[in-house]
Formats: structure tokens, sequence, C-alpha cells
């Protein structure tokens, strides 16, 4: 009982510190000290399905990752209520993702559960089914992406990219579309997709030694030469190399579960 009171008030002055001077030091300092949540969600969930214990507790990390860097602590509530729908909540969204032969991007998910609304709302209003544009237009998104999010509805199973889709348009044209024209490239998915990305890289590298993630991090995301940090924390180019090294191969180790392709050049 003592070990738990010190860790919850351990948790609550790291999170406090958190608030006022976020740092990726204070939030990976939260996480160790609350694996715990994360196990206990994990156990509670891992007998109901078939997918590994260790599979959906590295998902439940991501959770509590959010729920870190979301945590008000002036608000008054337990961390530990505030973070278990995360976890619990990530788990179950990582879940739902796998239920089908093709994985729906969330977002789409999403899209398809409004767009129902959407279109009773608009059937009623024009005394007809509306169409692509008036749907797009009512969800605010582009045609492109409501098409898309039809097409992931009813095509539940793999099909070619090059299989022909029927156009919107009356005009015959020479060139037909195929399922791969209709596919988003757009900045936004590509923002959306590299969410999950950027938290199952931030789970990992808080899960390596400090100062070995302090390298990688100064070197890809700051920026800085491999001399740069060498002359920083005092150490020699060739072991700032070395450390790279070691800390991609743990990473990649760590990665090999989750659906982020991990590959840094340099």
């Amino acid at each position: 009982m003592a070990y738990q009171t010190s860790a919850h008030t351990q948790t609550m002055e790291l999170l406090m510190a958190y608030r006022q001077n976020p740092s990726v030091h204070l939030r990976n300092r939260v996480v160790n000290l609350n694996v715990g949540l994360v196990r206990k969600t994990t156990h509670r969930i891992a007998h109901q399905c078939s997918v590994p214990f260790e599979d959906l507790e590295q998902v439940g990390y991501m959770g509590l990752i959010t729920a870190v860097e979301r945590f008000d602590p002036t608000q008054g509530y337990a961390f530990s209520s505030f973070a278990v729908p995360y976890i619990r909540g990530e788990i179950l969204h990582f879940l739902r993702d796998r239920a089908s032969t093709v994985r729906i991007p969330r977002r789409w998910q999403q899209l398809r559960n409004e767009g129902e609304k959407a279109c009773q709302k608009l059937t009623a209003a024009l005394g007809r089914q509306p169409n692509d544009l008036e749907m797009a237009a009512e969800l605010k998104i582009e045609v492109s992406e409501w098409r898309s999010v039809k097409l992931s509805s009813t095509n539940r199973t793999p099909i070619s990219l090059d299989a022909h889709v029927q156009s919107s348009s009356h005009q015959q044209t020479d060139t037909a579309t195929t399922l791969g024209d209709t596919l988003l490239d757009s900045q936004s998915q590509i923002e959306q997709s590299n969410t999950e990305d950027r938290l199952a890289l931030q789970h990992a590298l808080s899960q390596i030694e400090d100062k070995t993630r302090e390298i990688i991090e100064s070197v890809f995301l700051h920026q800085e030469t491999r001399q740069q940090v060498a002359q920083r924390i005092g150490i020699s180019s060739v072991t700032v190399s070395r450390r790279i090294k070691k800390g991609i191969e743990e990473l990649t180790e760590l990665l090999q579960h989750s659906s982020f392709d991990f590959s840094l050049d340099g």
C-alpha cells in the first residue's frame, strides 16, 4: 500500500511537471510508473480474443502515452481513472481494425457512420437519394474521399487495384477508371496514417537506453550531425555511430509486430 501511494504521488508530481514543461523524458517516466495499468487492462481483454497478449500490450502503451499527453492534473481526478479508458479504447480500436480481411482506416469507419446519418438527412430534405457531390459537401470532405469510403464499405475482401469502377459521370471516356485511381493521395491522409506511426515509434524509443535514445533523437529528429552530438555529450563520433546502429536494431525488434515501417538513412 505504501508503494502504491508513493507511486501515485510521484506520478502526479511528474504529470504536474510535464504539464508545465512537456518532455519525452518526463512522459516516459510517467509511462514506466504506470505499466501496471496497461498490463491489467490487457489481461482483461486478452482472454476474450486470439491476439497475443504482447501485441495487445504494445497497443495499450499507445493509449497510455495519449493519456499522459492529455491529462490535466489540475482537474482533481486520479490519473488511473483517466488513463484506463484510453488504454482500453486503443486496444479495442486495434481489435476492430483487425476484424475485417481488409483493414479499413479508422477515419473512414467514422465517415461511413457519419455518412449514413447525412444520407438520411439529405434524402428527407431533397426528396431523393443524394449524389456523391452532395454527400461530400455535407460531410465537408473531398468527393474522392467519400467515394473511397463507399468503396471500403462494399469491398471487404482483397480486390485488384486494376479493377474497373463505375464513373459518376454519364459521359463516355476513352480511359476507364480503376480502383487504384480512386485511392486518396492527399496530405491529410498521410498525416492521419502517420499519427499511429508516431505513437508506435515514441513508445519504442521509450524502451531503449536513455543515452542511445538521446543520440537517435538528436541526429534524426533534431538534425544534428554525429560530430556535433559527440562533442556535446563528450564521446567520440565512432561511439555515436555504434550507438545509433545498436539503437536502430533495438527499435526494429520492438516494432516488428507493429504496422509501422521503420527505416532511417544516414
